[in-house]
């Protein structure tokens, strides 16, 4: 039965058919990026461009060289001087080595160059999705953070693993041979000249259309990652409640949108190859036609033409590459651009300029204060109408009521999840929002329903709490949290690997970890949020043990649908709709006629 209503809970939380939007981007969000990518690589790029500029040099060489050849060197040896046409080979045998061996050091180079800046990327867009608010997180699901780790920078590694050695080849080469054809006869030279016209229109237009199809192929990427990574995670659920053949369909809807669009991107190319071979072999015709006439009235030499022929056609065959760059350009653009608004998003919990410092005090617990605390959420609904409370030092208060009624709202006001939307809530007299996020969770810590656990031993698990803390201590807080005995059973101790969300051992015992590891950080202020809601009651009992325990002598604030778990505490709160109806000692709520002893009864006697 557990397990069945675990899987209904669970089953809320997947996806619904229509995804979160897309995370908004500033402008000039991605330009900001780019340069800060590329910033400290200057000097390696700069070398990398000299190495590149050098390499096409030595390789545009060759057409006119076979020109000398011809109208040299080949006339030379007929009058039996042998030497022009050696030195013409020796030439171009030169100048092919060296654009060989000038290629293999920029692709070492800018390979370097791209797997530095890749290694940053990854890393910046890992540290800032730690570092954005828990309303981000709830807003965007985690497929959309995935995707931007990951196929997007897929998308930007393709553009600089290969793109921009493409569109560095077609920029120099059309300049390199664009001079060259204007110095070796102009009337040809600005014949061909005249075809980067209708060249230009045919990109521009391709660069429009392709751009759109591959932001809407960035986002259909994303929803794919999304109904992936969102069902394998609730995949309980999923079997529990027979989800398989709805989920298949609902990711047949996202896989094939993700296929058209990708499909669209290959008929955008498709049409822009096809135009610009078409008006590239046009053009070439007609040049050769042109220098045809020229060289039966004299006016040219049969190898200047020769030359011509083989740079034209060096001209225009890397419009196919600009092609392969310009598909990559785009889809780097649209992933460059999805990246850029996700680091661009500042968290809504900011830190202080000025951090302050809690005061020394003597003993364990805090004084929790909320001043005129109101809390709406974006949708404007509002959730926690405006109170004031006060939680003395030492002080375990247990929050109750319905679901929706605000329990956890406020204790995520409290762990500074959120901040309120008007009011101060203090620590000890000092706003929460002067804290740095180190200070204030040093003094407070969560300990949620769900426990969760890394994979990793449990050692590791524990010492969450204080990375610092020796073994012997991590054992400690074991042992007074009533842990030590089973962890010691396991197959390795406190060295077994727990797996994904510790799934090798109990929910139980998986509690029992997480209260260790609040024991072993030593937090001021403790909140339990549904710590024992999931337990059995041999289970619940152990965690009871605990948390008396771990609670001791610190500020709590317990929210709990078990009144069980309320018996522990010195204080309650009643809240319905957001508001604090009822205020006072177990017992003395008990013996009223209030919501709290309606409930107390209830579950008394559910107890016979």
């Amino acid at each position: 039965m557990t397990t069945t209503v675990e899987a209904a809970e669970d089953l809320e939380e997947l996806p619904h058919p229509a995804e979160d939007e897309d995370i908004p981007v500033p402008p000039g969000a991605a330009r900001t990026l780019l340069r800060e990518l590329l910033g400290p690589h200057r000097r390696r790029i700069a070398g990398a461009m000299l190495v590149i500029l050098v390499q096409q040099a030595a390789l545009q060489a060759g057409p006119l060289l076979v020109a000398v050849a011809m109208d040299r060197g080949i006339p030379a040896l007929r009058d039996h001087r042998s030497g022009p046409l050696i030195a013409v080979i020796a030439a171009y045998l030169g100048c092919a080595g060296v654009s060989t061996l000038l290629q293999r050091a920029f692709i070492r180079l800018s390979g370097r160059i791209n797997q530095d800046i890749l290694l940053d990327l990854r890393g910046r867009i890992f540290r800032h999705a730690q570092r954005l608010s828990l309303d981000f997180h709830e807003r965007y699901t985690s497929g959309r953070i995935i995707s931007r780790a990951t196929s997007d920078v897929d998308a930007l590694r393709e553009l600089l693993a290969e793109g921009l050695q493409e569109l560095l080849t077609v920029i120099l080469s059309v300049f390199y041979i664009t001079v060259v054809l204007l110095l070796m006869d102009w009337r040809l030279g600005l014949a061909a000249l005249v075809s980067f016209l209708p060249m230009y229109l045919i990109i521009r237009s391709f660069r429009r259309r392709s751009l759109r199809v591959y932001r809407r192929s960035r986002t259909a990427v994303a929803a794919v990652i999304v109904r992936f990574t969102e069902t394998m995670n609730g995949i309980r659920p999923v079997q529990a409640f027979r989800r398989e053949a709805a989920n298949d369909e609902s990711f047949g809807v996202v896989n094939r949108q993700s296929a058209a669009a990708t499909a669209d991107g290959l008929l955008e190319m498709a049409r822009y190859v096809g135009l610009s071979r078409a008006t590239a072999n046009t053009w070439i015709t007609g040049v050769v036609v042109l220098g045809a006439f020229l060289v039966t009235d004299g006016s040219l030499e049969l190898g200047v033409l020769t030359a011509f022929v083989l740079y034209l056609r060096r001209l225009y065959d890397p419009i196919d590459q600009l092609a392969m760059f310009l598909n990559s350009y785009q889809s780097a653009a649209a992933a460059l651009e999805k990246m850029a608004g996700l680091l661009a998003h500042e968290p809504t919990v900011a830190e202080p300029a000025a951090p302050a410092e809690l005061p020394a005090t003597t003993i364990k617990g805090r004084e929790v204060a909320f001043h005129g605390v109101r809390f709406a959420y974006r949708t404007g609904k509002e959730v926690l109408p405006s109170f004031d409370l006060v939680l003395p030092a030492g002080q375990t208060t247990a929050v109750v009521g319905a679901t929706g009624a605000g329990k956890s709202t406020l204790a995520k006001l409290l762990a500074r999840f959120y901040d309120p939307t008007s009011g101060r809530l203090t620590l000890d007299g000092i706003d929460l929002r002067e804290l740095s996020t180190a200070e204030l969770r040093r003094g407070v810590v969560m300990v949620t329903q769900e426990s969760f656990l890394f994979s990793g031993t449990v050692a590791e698990n524990i010492a969450i709490g204080r990375p610092g803390a020796t073994r012997a201590e991590v054992e400690q807080a074991a042992r007074e949290i009533g842990a030590y005995e089973f962890i010691s059973e396991l197959p390795d101790g406190f060295d077994t690997d727990v797996r994904k969300r510790g799934g090798r051992i109990s929910a139980g015992q998986r509690q029992l970890v997480a209260f260790a590891r609040a024991l072993l950080a030593d937090p001021a202020v403790l909140i339990l949020d549904e710590a024992t809601s999931s337990l059995d009651v041999p289970g619940e009992q152990a965690v009871q043990r605990a948390m008396r325990t771990v609670l001791a002598g610190r500020t709590a604030v317990i929210i709990a649908h078990r009144l069980s778990t309320v018996e522990i505490a010195d204080r309650v709160l009643v809240m319905e709709q957001g508001r604090i109806v009822e205020d006072g000692t177990p017992a003395d709520l008990i013996s009223g006629q209030g919501h709290f002893a309606d409930l107390h009864q209830a579950w008394r006697d559910s107890l016979v």
